[in-house]
């Protein structure tokens, strides 16, 4: 509904800033809520704002899970503990691959489709990591995607919940020491009213950063180098967790790469 300046300018200022804080309150709860608009069953217009930098854009169409599938044959192969989408870039890998089955994960918030498409559930809070390449690149990719951008609220710092986990959800985070802005291990509010952990990690860093307890789901989303991915899968085999690889193969046929290939596709190096 339109009104006239003068129709403005009747309205209490008092009621005109109530309003304006509606406006904005209501506002946010949709750049919080972006998880809940991703696969519809129908191609739909994302009527929020811009988020990610620019990766999710006010009017940009959200098409129809129907549309994907290859993203549904990756999102339902649950039933492996190892899963590879080689893809290249721009194809929506960490956005609608890693970054929202992880987001299912961590939030129990499982889509009505989800089983019947044959996706892993976990009926318990978890414990994950998210790693790339670097950690800059992790901040920059992994981090926003996952959790949106940094801002201050009171004087503290904290993501904004305009990623693919919904803003809501979100819970007291650690800063990782010697990389700006970068989440070491964030809260994240699962629906049994427990918590979820998630923690960025960099694979540049080596093996042994990837020690220590067990995680229930690992994803990178860049190509390990073997020794790493192998720690990774000992990480999660004692919870029965899953490891999620999402990249582009940029380092030829690797050891990893070739892990994941058929045999018949195999190159004969003998």
């Amino acid at each position: 509904m339109l009104i006239t300046a003068e129709q403005l300018d009747s309205i209490p200022v008092k009621q005109l800033g109530r309003a304006l804080q509606l406006l904005s309150e209501s506002k946010e709860r949709k750049a919080q809520s972006l998880f809940y608009a991703i696969y519809p069953e129908h191609d739909s217009i994302w009527d929020g704002p811009p988020l990610m930098g620019g990766l999710v854009e006010t009017g940009q169409i959200l098409h129809s899970r129907h549309k994907y599938a290859k993203h549904m044959e990756f999102l339902g192969a649950g039933q492996y503990r190892e899963r590879c989408a080689m893809m290249a870039n721009r194809s929506g890998k960490t956005f609608s691959l890693g970054g929202f089955e992880l987001a299912c994960h961590l939030t129990g918030l499982y889509p009505p489709w989800w089983k019947e498409n044959g996706g892993r559930v976990f009926n318990t809070p978890i414990s994950a990591w998210a790693a790339g390449d670097t950690y800059e690149t992790t901040r920059d990719i992994l981090q926003i995607t996952m959790l949106g951008e940094v801002t201050y609220r009171d004087g503290r710092k904290v993501m904004d919940g305009h990623g693919i986990v919904p803003g809501h959800l979100l819970g007291r985070g650690t800063w990782r020491s010697g990389v700006q802005d970068l989440i070491d291990t964030i809260v994240i509010r699962h629906v049994s009213g427990k918590p979820s952990f998630l923690g960025f990690k960099s694979f540049d860093q080596g093996r042994k950063k990837f020690q220590g307890t067990g995680r229930h789901v690992i994803w990178f989303d860049e190509e390990p180098p073997a020794d790493v991915y192998n720690e990774a899968l000992i990480r999660t085999a004692t919870l029965n967790g899953i490891v999620m690889l999402t990249f582009t193969p940029l380092s030829g046929m690797s050891e990893v790469v070739l892990s994941f290939m058929p045999a018949e596709m195999r190159p004969d190096i003998t």
